[in-house]
């Protein structure tokens, strides 16, 4: 699967962000200044960056100056306030292949995105496998040998969207706005509902388990 880093200090424009590319079925890590993406990527392989420009101890000019000048070639979208032609001319100048003044249109951001990793020949990854378990996401199915699992559509993102991240604890509330989208008018209760069909269908399959985690939420263990 995709995975993108976001580099942005401000927690609610980041969670906007993340919360559309899981909409858009992309894996995600964030970081909140130029420093702490450079950590990232020391452990991470991510597929394309979207960078804020005006961040602390390093800006999104001086990330995308690092990157570069270490050949490291993966698209990168800037998303900015800073609207001059100057701050335009200075990120494209350093390597950035996009820019992008806030406020954004995030169907454009999606669309922009698509057309940079399709320039840049990554091809989404559409299945994810987990021992002997395979999630297809263009049939919304989940094959175990013999054994195929078609799901409605809210129930396969969620689970492909826990089974993603195993371990990762996720909030009622994370789940319902990356899944169900943060204007739903839906409460918690849905997510509840939702996971305990899921649970009905692959409780007797032995690659992972959906756990509660009591007053948080929810997560998948892999075994």
């Amino acid at each position: 699967m995709i995975k993108i880093l976001v580099v942005e200090d401000n927690i609610v424009q980041q969670k906007i962000i993340t919360t559309k590319l899981t909409q858009e079925g992309y894996q995600f890590i964030t970081a909140s200044n130029g420093q702490e993406a450079l950590n990232c990527l020391d452990t991470e392989e991510v597929q394309l960056i979207i960078t804020d420009i005006m961040m602390p101890m390093m800006d999104g000019y001086q990330l995308i100056q690092e990157l570069r000048s270490a050949a490291y070639n993966v698209p990168i979208i800037v998303m900015t306030a800073k609207s001059q032609m100057e701050d335009m001319t200075k990120g494209f100048g350093l390597g950035a292949d996009d820019y992008m003044v806030k406020p954004v249109q995030l169907q454009e951001l999606a669309l922009r995105i698509k057309a940079l990793l399709r320039r840049a020949n990554i091809v989404a990854q559409h299945q994810l496998i987990i021992g002997n378990t395979c999630l297809n996401e263009d049939e919304l199915s989940l094959e175990y040998f013999e054994q195929e699992i078609i799901f409605p559509q809210k129930e396969f993102r969620v689970l492909f969207h826990l089974l993603s991240y195993p371990n990762r604890i996720f909030t009622r509330l994370e789940l319902l706005d990356s899944i169900w989208g943060m204007d739903t008018d839906l409460d918690e209760r849905v997510v509840d509902a939702c996971i305990n069909k899921i649970r009905r269908k692959v409780e007797h399959l032995p690659d992972f388990k959906i756990e509660t985690v009591r007053g948080v939420g929810y997560r998948a263990k892999n075994d």
